[in-house]
């Protein structure tokens, strides 16, 4: 498996489904024998990936650790064709 591959086996992108669908994949990726997962977010789901996390970390996984938290911007063209900024955050977890 490349370095890319592994990288993407880690990630869970939160978005528009229920908190508890992102908790038990991160629990998933977990027990699948990886170390460390990845929990990122673009704009209004910011908020609902910080709850993932605590909900992990407070309820399922209590030894989780939370490693580097990364906060950057994505720059995209909305559906009008103007140039937008969304707010990003990544969360490193580690068993």
């Amino acid at each position: 498996m490349t370095e890319n591959a592994s990288q993407m086996n880690n990630l869970v992108v939160v978005g528009g489904k229920p908190t508890m669908n992102y908790v038990v994949a991160c629990i998933t990726i977990f027990n699948s024998g990886i170390q460390t997962v990845r929990v990122r977010a673009r704009g209004g789901h910011i908020s609902e990936a910080v709850d993932v996390v605590e909900m992990l970390r407070r309820v399922f996984l209590k030894d989780l650790k939370i490693g580097d938290i990364i906060l950057g911007t994505d720059d995209h063209k909305d559906s009008r064709g103007r140039e937008t900024s969304v707010s990003t955050i990544e969360v490193f977890l580690n068993k």
